[in-house]
């Protein structure tokens, strides 16, 4: 290029399809395990829900929010999953990335609530 020239300054190329390597099969792997990890947490704040002093509504309320993050937290992740089976999946929304933030926030402020009971 000693004339200065640029190469490819052609139209702009279309994206390759994906590789149907091993990389979407990990991608799914990898949310299967995220998930599982959401229900356990989900399951031992039942568990210690049910041990715990606290009074009769805020159990309630507790095993309320921590049922619902975990039901967001699964629908999240299943569409996620759900978009990798296509050639080339969209990237993730900043809305999903927020509310799946969110939810793995909330679920171990939950998790925090649970094991750090003052006075026990």
């Amino acid at each position: 290029m000693a004339d200065g020239a640029r190469p490819d300054t052609g139209p702009p190329r279309p994206a390759p399809d994906r590789d149907p390597g091993l990389q979407p099969e990990r991608t799914r792997l990898a949310w299967r395990r995220t998930t599982l990890s959401a229900t356990a947490m989900a399951v031992l704040a039942g568990r210690q829900l049910l041990q715990s002093a606290a009074p009769g509504p805020v159990k309630v309320a507790l095993a309320v929010l921590t049922g619902l993050l975990w039901l967001a937290f699964v629908a999240l992740s299943h569409h996620r999953m759900q978009a990798l089976t296509t050639g080339r999946p969209p990237g993730l929304p900043p809305r999903t990335t927020l509310l799946l933030v969110g939810c793995t926030l909330a679920l171990a402020l939950c998790g925090a609530v649970l094991l750090v009971r003052p006075g026990q």
